[in-house]
């Protein structure tokens, strides 16, 4: 980060470590994203959850698009995704 863009796109990379290694990862991110716009890959979509719009992907195709709250009222993909994710039901 040492130019200061104004646009970042990451590959989250957040799978593979424990819990409060990737709370100490996003709160970093947070910070390096502020007031940039950001593309991110994510995996985990706790690392998500904030962002303004997210697309989802399925297959290759864009089949959703809104924050976290709307794709959640949607009950579609996303939703059966999180759900499956952080086993909460539904």
């Amino acid at each position: 980060m040492l130019t200061n863009p104004t646009i970042m796109i990451l590959d989250e990379a957040t799978s593979s470590v424990d819990t409060r290694t990737e709370v100490e990862i996003q709160k970093a991110l947070s910070r390096l994203m502020k007031d940039k716009t950001s593309f991110v890959i994510a995996h985990r979509l706790s690392t998500i959850q904030n962002a303004d719009m997210i697309l989802v992907v399925k297959d290759g195709d864009i089949v959703e698009r809104g924050n976290h709250e709307s794709l959640l009222a949607q009950n579609g993909f996303y939703a059966s995704l999180y759900y499956s994710q952080f086993e909460v039901a539904n």
